[in-house]
């Protein structure tokens, strides 16, 4: 197991996959302007780390992440010009692009509290997994903020649909683990006790897979939203040419044909 410096949270490796825990519990994890910008810093240089092939997010102390700190954060925010506010937000924005744009699986580990900046770091994941216990919102209106925060106007509606949007945007309520998996926002929903297990478990799962191939899906699942369906076939052609030149696939061919389960290395 190695652990690499981290600040404003805790940062491990355990085999291949990464594991991130926000980690202010007593004031239910809320982020500082110093934890975005590490966050950002940390997802963004995974795009060369090889040896991470899947991060899990999650939360100490019975919450995944609060939000913004409203003393640290939103505070300070209200005495800012402009271009200090401007900073900020693009910066904020730069953490959703770098969470999106790493070329690893990221999973979302979700328990108590999911709010604010916390729901947004879970909505810009690729797998959210919740327990029980899980209450999430994008409350942004309820600071008077609009529903148009890191993405949340794009992601979002993706995710629930537009009406569903709409409604938690504008309102700021928080919905249920159960309305969540409902709705296509949280994958599964699992006892408290075997939330990281499960989280770890679908990790490790992924990680054994072929990585460049991992990556490539989650490229063009972000690529193709703006695409019409000409261009998808067109550029998923591209991607799975590239993926055929892998040792990897030649790796599963090998044990398709010798009956056996593949060992994919990654290369």
């Amino acid at each position: 197991m190695s652990i690499r410096s981290a600040q404003h949270f805790l940062w491990r490796v355990e085999g291949r996959v990464g594991h991130v825990t926000l980690n202010r519990p007593e004031r239910k994890n809320p982020l500082t302007f110093e934890s975005y910008a590490e966050l950002r810093e940390l997802f963004g240089s995974l795009k060369t780390d090889q040896g991470v092939r899947v991060v899990v997010i999650d939360g100490a102390g019975g919450n995944f992440c609060s939000g913004g700190d409203v003393q640290e954060i939103i505070g300070p925010l209200t005495k800012m010009k402009k271009p200090g506010l401007l900073k900020f937000t693009r910066m904020t924005g730069d953490l959703v692009r770098a969470l999106r744009a790493c070329p690893q699986p990221v999973i979302a580990a979700v328990d108590g509290v999911c709010a604010g900046a916390g729901a947004i770091l879970a909505m810009a994941s690729d797998f959210r997994i919740a327990t029980p216990a899980a209450r999430t919102a994008f409350l942004f209106v309820r600071v008077g903020l609009a529903g148009c925060d890191m993405g949340a106007c794009a992601l979002l509606p993706r995710l629930i649909g537009q009406g569903r949007a709409a409604e938690l945007l504008y309102t700021g309520r928080s919905f249920s683990a159960g309305e969540g998996e409902r709705w296509g926002f949280y994958n599964s929903i699992v006892r408290t006790d075997a939330l990281l297990p499960e989280a770890m478990r679908l990790a490790g799962e992924i990680a054994a897979g072929p990585t460049l191939a991992h990556a490539m899906t989650k490229k063009m699942l972000h690529q193709e939203w703006d695409m019409g369906i000409d261009e998808a076939l067109d550029a998923e052609s591209r991607a799975q040419a590239v993926c055929m030149q892998t040792a990897d696939f030649r790796r599963a061919y090998k044990a398709f044909v010798e009956k056996r389960k593949p060992v994919f290395e990654g290369s």
